[in-house]
């Protein structure tokens, strides 16, 4: 994909950035300082599910952080910010849309919905701004502090959209004191990672510091069967940045600003046709991990550029601080891909390569044609193009307060302004009568305000309570700016301006939430929750590129029950952290995505209920060996009696080559099927993560260490129907990483890996026209280096 001037811009001013972050972090190489080998208790972890820093183990609410080498491994391969599925328990992420628009789930919640104007329950903060476009959420994660995976509503303190939970990323802040890395690796099919960052003092006690940025890419390493192109498709190129000022003239205020950027170029999602066979869920001979047979799509490209500034104020009032949040964020670009993921030939002349199966008399859609296919049948030949343009403006203010008395409280107001333009090209953009093509252009506007108050009392040295409240006014309006080529010159334009009005859906919600948090012991406590939240409105536009209408969700609101339990045990060398939770949610917002008819709809179901659990354990066995376990339960349910959806093409007879839908038909429409009782889709209902680090001393300063991890999930299903070609059976992964530590200079060199058993799992599938699925990355092997320096 050529790159736009504003990318070349970007990626300049990117560079630019890396070359002054190199410099800086040359300097303070002689000066490095021996960090302490092996250590006797685990350290205290702080967070900030609040919006205060506290310990983990104090929080009233289900947090798990990742940080440190945990954290740092899971990017040596060139990963995105979707590496962080099942890393800990409950949290699950996957896309259809490369690495532009991520999805995610928590203790089974999530949408599947692939539009670019999507909503999700699980919000994204990055460094105390929410992140609420789908592409905004994909901004490269480096240089972090750690990551919080906030479980269950967070509708009092973090707002709307939040029924989930949150994903809270937090960036390493400047100090003054003088500190960074460079870390650097490589590995197969040329994949590189490259961070760096340099912090420090630029006017002693006044004025601090710090520059940030990562470059990954990958070369293409899949070939295109249908065009003997070799190796076009599978590379990505990203380089993001981030430079931060923190100013603190005096010892009541400070004001820190950060700026940052991103660039990325490559290859959107890979639709690989017909690698199911009708009446199993296994991959069959039409999978080659290497090789895919498109006829169109331009071998799938993908470009995104993005921006944001942020400003910060914290104002010292003495007995309470003011904290003011300011920040503008934008994205821009588009995915392109060839989605029925094979080959149509109308002329019938082409001959199918060896070793996959075909038809030689599809009947195509919509010209009733009979075409030649491969691999297997394909009845609708899909190329799209969807580009996104966001936007959006968030102002928080927070009035907190800062004594040691027995009660604590904050009280603020929240701002959002967004817009979003979805430009989507398909066969409605072609040009009839020598017209230039042209495609559906929609826009979503989304305005939405908030007062919010929270206060916890300590009644005694044992036990606190907390209570908290949120009103929220959220807007929405839609409108079609721009119809498709073809409907224009079939002169229907008059008419689908009439029938496609614009569209304007407004709402406003209390959230609210009571918690009690008892400690047993100076070690040990148990916290009880009961919280509220709720997904805005949703509008759902893109149908009108396939000459559907528009649909409305009304907000979900949810009820969610919890108590868990948190210990430092063993003489502080394993920690311990539990929860059990029940929800229900009414009114629960769906989204309809293929089936036969192509469409994607939201929809309202009258309740959802889930009940499960967490375990999160960490255990310092020995001073030089470290273990960690999670694992999350998630039982849901859909409870609807007379909800039902359109499934996959199907076809029930001897060697037919759809799906089989195993939901019963609903009465009033034998086209669809009920899925009253079925799980919510996409989530596994349990899953596993472990890692272990052993090392061992070499020497008075080295270490020959040993770092693995691993993650498991059981059985789901992909669609909010159940078929039996789209119900996943149980997936693993693994990493590994071998390497030298020297602790005196505070480097390491290690050969390390990703999926290192090259597992080939299923991560999500295409239904309206064959049975088309893609799969996770490959196995990724080499070599990687970190060096620290400073404090």
């Amino acid at each position: 994909m050529r790159a736009s001037i504003r990318t070349r811009i970007i990626r300049q001013t990117l560079k630019g950035t890396v070359l002054a972050g190199l410099a800086l972090g040359l300097i303070p190489f002689a000066g490095s300082n021996a960090l302490a080998q092996g250590s006797s208790i685990l350290e205290e972890i702080v967070v900030t599910a609040t919006r205060r820093e506290e310990s983990l183990q104090d929080v009233p609410i289900s947090v798990a952080t990742m940080s440190g080498e945990r954290l740092n491994s899971l990017f040596t391969g060139g990963e995105d910010i979707l590496a962080l599925a099942n890393r800990v328990p409950g949290l699950y992420a996957e896309s259809s849309n490369g690495r532009a628009a991520p999805r995610f789930y928590l203790r089974g919640l999530g949408n599947i919905d692939f539009d670019l104007a999507a909503s999700q329950p699980v919000s994204i903060v990055m460094d105390e701004v929410v992140m609420e476009n789908t592409v905004l959420k994909s901004f490269p994660l480096f240089d972090l502090e750690n990551i919080e995976i906030i479980r269950g509503p967070q509708g009092t303190l973090f707002g709307r959209n939040t029924t989930a939970g949150i994903v809270k990323i937090n960036s390493r802040r400047p100090s003054h004191e003088s500190s960074g890395y460079i870390s650097g690796s490589l590995g197969t099919y040329t994949t590189g990672n490259l961070e760096a960052a340099y912090g420090g003092s630029l006017s002693p006690d006044t004025l601090a510091g710090r520059v940030s940025f990562v470059y990954r890419t990958r070369d293409n390493w899949i070939s295109n069967g249908f065009t003997g192109e070799k190796d076009v498709m599978g590379e990505f190129e990203e380089i993001a940045g981030r430079v931060q000022l923190l100013w603190t003239p005096s010892d009541d205020f400070e004001a820190l600003f950060s700026l940052q950027a991103r660039s990325m170029e490559g290859t959107s999602s890979i639709f690989r046709a017909n690698v199911f066979t009708t009446g199993s869920n296994e991959l069959n001979q039409n999978f080659d991990r290497d090789v895919v047979y498109f006829d169109g799509g331009d071998n799938n490209p993908q470009g995104y550029d993005a921006f944001g500034a942020t400003l910060m104020l914290d104002w010292d009032l003495g007995n309470s601080t003011i904290t003011s949040i300011t920040s503008f964020q934008d994205a821009d670009g588009s995915s392109r891909g060839d989605i029925d993921g094979g080959v149509v030939d109308f002329t019938q002349t082409l001959t199918p390569p060896p070793g996959i199966t075909f038809d030689p008399a599809a009947v195509n859609f919509p010209t009733g044609l009979d075409t030649l296919t491969f691999p297997g049948s394909i009845h609708v030949d899909s190329i799209t193009e969807d580009g996104a343009d966001t936007n959006q403006f968030t102002q928080e203010f927070r009035l907190a307060s800062d004594t040691t008395g027995p009660f604590s409280w904050q009280v603020g107001a929240f701002y959002f302004d967004s817009e979003l333009t979805v430009e989507t090209e398909t066969f409605s953009s072609f040009g009839f009568l020598g017209n230039p093509p042209q495609n559906t252009i929609v826009v979503y506007e989304n305005t939405a305000w908030a007062v919010f108050g929270q206060g916890s009392y300590d009644v005694s040295d044992q036990l606190t309570l907390t209570a908290g409240v949120r009103y929220t006014d959220d807007e929405k309006d839609y409108r079609v700016d721009q119809y498709g080529q073809l409907l224009i010159d079939a002169g229907f334009d008059g008419f689908v301006d009439a029938f496609f009005s614009p569209i304007n859906v407004s709402d406003d919600e209390v959230s609210w939430e009571v918690s009690a948090n008892y400690a047993m012991s100076d070690s040990s406590s148990v916290f009880g929750r009961v919280s509220s939240g709720f997904r805005a409105q949703t509008i759902q536009g893109r149908d009108v590129a396939f000459f559907g209408t528009p649909t409305v969700a009304v907000p979900e609101t949810i009820t969610s029950y919890e108590i868990g339990y948190k210990a430092d045990l063993a003489d502080n060398r394993l920690r311990l952290n539990a929860a059990v939770f029940y929800y229900t949610i009414d009114d629960m917002q769906f989204s309809i995505i293929g089936g036969t008819g192509n469409a994607q709809q939201v929809i309202n179901a009258k309740e959802g209920e889930a009940t499960g659990g967490e375990v999160d354990l960490e255990w310092l066995a020995t001073d030089n060996l470290m273990f960690t376990l999670g694992f999350a339960y998630n039982d849901t349910e859909i409870k609807d009696p007379s909800l039902s959806t359109t499934p996959c093409a199907y076809n029930e007879q001897p060697g037919g080559t759809g799906c089989t839908p195993t939901q019963p038909l609903d009465p009033s429409d034998s086209t669809k099927r009920l899925i009253n009782g079925m799980p919510f889709p996409r989530v596994p209902e349990s899953s596993w993560n472990f890692s272990a680090r052993w090392g061992t001393p070499v020497g008075s300063d080295g270490e020959v260490f040993v770092f693995t991890d691993w993650i498991w999930q059981g059985e789901s299903v992909m669609p909010l129907y159940e078929s039996i070609e789209f119900d996943l059976d149980s997936q693993f992964e693994g990493g590994l990483k071998i390497g030298y530590r020297d602790l005196a200079n505070n480097w390491e060199v290690a050969l390390f890996g990703r999926n290192i058993t090259d597992e080939e799992n299923v991560k999500g599938f295409i239904d309206f026209s064959n049975l088309t699925g893609f799969v996770n990355e490959p196995a990724i092997w080499g070599i990687e280096g970190r060096v620290e320096f400073g404090e």
